[in-house]
């Protein structure tokens, strides 16, 4: 585990514990000995191509579905017919 903060501490010395954040450290804060948080760098995104990341959607395409392995007895619940 990386530093460890009580409540108190954290109220006493924010400051420093978001310079200590910013620099990279993962801080767990305390309440009466329990751990209650963990503060820690945000992760900055980055955008893709799609052609980067195509391939994570292998597989059939919407057109392409087996219309076969759906049941015929499901209806449309907004055709109002009530059935």
């Amino acid at each position: 585990m990386g530093t460890v903060v009580g409540l108190r501490e954290l109220r006493q010395h924010a400051s420093d514990v978001i310079r200590r954040v910013e620099s990279g450290e993962r801080v767990t804060v305390t309440v009466s000995g329990r751990s209650v948080a963990e503060i820690g760098p945000v992760v900055e995104s980055s955008w893709r191509r799609y052609d980067e990341i195509a391939g994570l959607w292998v597989g059939a395409r919407y057109g392409e579905l087996d219309r076969d392995a759906f049941d015929d007895s499901l209806r449309d619940p907004f055709d109002g017919t009530g059935r």
